[in-house]
């Protein structure tokens, strides 16, 4: 009876708020669908690595520029110590950082400031352009930050609200999605320079340990968004 309790109770709670449930539905597609998630991946690489780039400036290193691939990939190039804390956080920043972001985004759009998290995404990525060193990486960053302006300017405040929303979502699948496929390429060989293996190379544990704990850190924040939006006093329907 307890279970079915918890059931009904979580039921009520989901349908209480549709359009938070719709967003996280499309994001979720978006993500799952292959060929969505080839032309929308390169957001969550911006995001990557613009969080390897701003705790490179945080623990103090030089930034010498970061650049984006049209294969979804990219790399932050910085400067100073090869090794030491602030190499350690550096590298670490870079897949927990969109669920990081995700979440940040869901807090604020359950708080009904859908317009803020969009401006405060258009200035990290005017942040993040201002560091970019090859054409593609800068019509991606461009491109995105378009569409984040014209729905924070010109959309309604429903349709804004909403694509807050799946943009909230989007970086926490998508985070999600990006610390599993780095999990299922270190087993298969493909990957053997990633993030997971330089911070094997810095610190004692392995690149399946720190592979395992993007996930973790992935999969948390994913959940907290969840209690955060579908909790009761979460965002509105």
């Amino acid at each position: 009876m307890a279970d079915l309790d918890v059931i009904t109770r979580g039921y009520e709670l989901v349908a209480a708020r549709p359009a938070s449930l719709l967003a996280a539905l499309l994001a979720l597609t978006v993500v799952a669908w292959r060929p969505t998630w080839r032309l929308t991946r390169t957001a969550v690489t911006i995001a990557h690595e613009g969080g390897h780039a701003l705790v490179a400036v945080l623990v103090g290193r030089g930034l010498a520029g970061i650049r984006l691939h049209a294969d979804s990939s990219g790399v932050t190039h910085s400067t100073g110590a090869g090794r030491g804390p602030g190499v350690v956080a550096m590298f670490s920043a870079g897949y927990v950082f969109p669920p990081l972001l995700g979440l940040g985004g869901a807090v604020l759009v359950a708080a009904d400031e859908a317009q803020a998290m969009l401006w405060i995404a258009v200035v990290l990525l005017a942040a993040t352009l201002l560091q970019i060193r090859n054409l593609y990486g800068g019509l991606a960053v461009v491109a995105t930050g378009a569409v984040l302006v014209l729905a924070a300017l010109r959309a309604p405040a429903d349709l804004r609200t909403g694509f807050a929303a799946a943009l909230t979502w989007f970086l926490l699948f998508g985070g999600v999605k990006a610390c599993l496929e780095l999990r299922r390429g270190r087993r298969g060989g493909r990957l053997r320079h990633s993030d997971a293996d330089r911070l094997a190379e810095l610190t004692p544990l392995g690149g399946g340990a720190w592979a395992a704990v993007f996930v973790l850190v992935a999969f948390a924040a994913t959940l907290a968004a969840c209690w955060v939006v579908f909790a009761p006093g979460g965002a509105p329907a």
